[in-house]
């Protein structure tokens, strides 16, 4: 059996009895898939962590950058009361348009809002809005902006709360500082600048799965 494959197995042992997808969630990937949408959603035991990450954060107000089709999207707003909220942010109208269904039908579309359009766009019109501070902050988008992201973040949040990034091993690409591919750089960026920036307090962590090689960062504001 391969490496890749044990991956696999223990993935769906982990997400079979740990983090099951239910109807709503295996319809957004079906319908993800159907629209021929990349897929790089992140797995159920992923997307599981994500909900109990917003639960212990005690979560009413989460922020969202990378929707692609929601389903990332549908385990956080999980997590919220009923008056909650969850802002995700997408720069391509048709996976927000496939997104905006997947949360419906999970009838999670009052307290989920899809706003389309490149981030560093939409964030400084969010800020401009003053809303109440983000418990958590998810970053799962083009990787070349994460520190422009963290940067935004930062502005959005209060002490307390939590940054989460998003696929940081690149392979394992991200320990290469000759590299020139904009996600390189653009995720070491990211590291450095959670580790030398006096509000942030983070680590990462490497996961194999089967999504293959990977991991996240985790960053609290202090």
């Amino acid at each position: 059996m391969s490496e890749s494959q044990v991956w696999d197995d223990v993935d769906e042992y982990f997400s079979t009895h740990l983090a099951p997808d239910d109807d709503a969630l295996q319809a957004a990937l079906r319908d993800s898939e159907a629209a021929e949408l990349p897929m790089i959603s992140v797995t159920g035991a992923q997307g599981k962590l994500l909900q109990l990450l917003a639960e212990i954060q005690g979560a009413r107000n989460i922020l969202e950058i990378g929707t692609l089709g929601g389903y990332s999207t549908i385990w956080l707003a999980r997590a919220l009361p009923a008056d909650g909220r969850l802002i995700s942010l997408e720069y391509n109208p048709k996976y927000a348009e496939v997104a905006t269904r997947n949360i419906a039908r999970a009838g999670l579309d009052k307290v989920v809002e899809v706003r389309v359009g490149p981030a560093l766009e939409s964030l400084p019109k969010l800020a401009d809005e003053n809303p109440a501070p983000f418990d958590l902050v998810f970053i799962d988008a083009d990787k070349v902006n994460n520190p422009h992201y963290i940067d935004w973040a930062l502005r959005l949040t209060s002490t307390g709360s939590l940054i989460v990034v998003d696929n940081v091993v690149r392979g394992g690409r991200v320990t290469d500082a000759d590299s020139t591919a904009p996600d390189v750089l653009g995720t070491r960026a990211a590291i450095e600048l959670i580790a030398g920036h006096p509000r942030l307090s983070g680590t990462a962590i490497q996961t194999v799965g089967s999504k293959g090689y990977d991991g996240f960062a985790l960053a609290r504001v202090l």
